[in-house]
C-alpha cells in the first residue's frame, strides 16, 4: 500500500503533532448520560513511510491534564481510585503500522495506561494536507477506538440499583490530530 496511491499530497517523513491544534478526547457513560473529557497536555510524532503499512507514530499524554469541565470529578479521577496520576503520570501509544480494510484504514499499536500495555487499533480518517500561514505544511487526521477500561486496571465503580453501575466499562477515545512536517 503506497502512500502515493492513498494520499498523493502526503509526503513521507516525520510529522510533529501540534497540541494547540489537536485534541485527545474520551467519552464514558456516567449514570444515565455520556461524559466527555479531554487531556490538554500531550505530544507525539507521526512517521509516514513510502510504504504506508510501515508508518509509525508515538504519543504521550499527561494524565493529570484530564479535563471533564467538573473540577471535583476531575480531582477524584486523578486519585489512586481511578487513574492514579501520581504513580502513573503518562499514557503512551506506540503505533506499529497501518493496515487497510476495504476503504477504511487502521493504525495498530500498543496503548499503555497504568503500566499495562495492550494492543489497540485506531480507525483513522485522513483529512488532507496544506500549507499554514506560517510557512509550515500540516496534515490532518481523525482517529477513534473503543477500549474496556478494566483491561488497563481501571476498576473503580459504584453499583447502582437494577444491575447498573456509576460508570460504563467502555471508553470511546477520539483524536483530532494536526501534525506539522518536521
Amino acid at each position: 500500500m503506497s502512500i502515493a496511491a492513498v494520499a498523493p499530497e502526503l509526503t513521507a517523513g516525520t510529522w510533529n503533532i501540534d497540541p494547540g491544534h489537536s485534541e485527545v478526547a474520551f467519552v464514558i457513560r456516567h449514570l444515565m448520560t455520556k461524559v466527555r473529557g479531554t487531556f490538554t497536555e500531550f505530544s507525539g510524532t507521526v512517521n509516514i513511510d513510502e510504504d504506508l503499512a510501515k508508518s509509525t507514530a508515538t504519543a504521550e499524554v499527561k494524565m493529570a491534564s484530564l479535563d471533564t469541565r467538573n473540577p471535583e470529578r476531575d480531582a477524584h479521577v486523578r486519585t489512586a481510585d481511578v487513574l492514579d496520576v501520581e504513580n502513573y503520570p503518562t499514557m503512551t501509544f506506540k503505533a506499529t503500522g497501518v493496515r487497510a480494510e476495504g476503504d477504511e484504514y487502521y493504525l495498530d499499536g500498543d496503548l499503555t495506561i497504568k503500566d499495562v500495555t495492550r494492543p489497540v487499533s485506531l480507525r483513522v480518517e485522513y483529512n488532507g494536507v496544506g500549507e499554514d500561514p506560517w510557512g509550515g505544511t500540516r496534515a490532518g487526521f481523525s482517529a477513534e477506538t473503543t477500549i474496556n477500561r478494566k483491561d488497563w486496571g481501571i476498576e473503580f465503580n459504584i453499583p447502582l440499583k437494577g444491575e447498573k453501575a456509576l460508570l460504563s466499562d467502555k471508553v470511546d477515545i477520539q483524536l483530532e490530530i494536526q501534525a506539522v512536517r518536521a
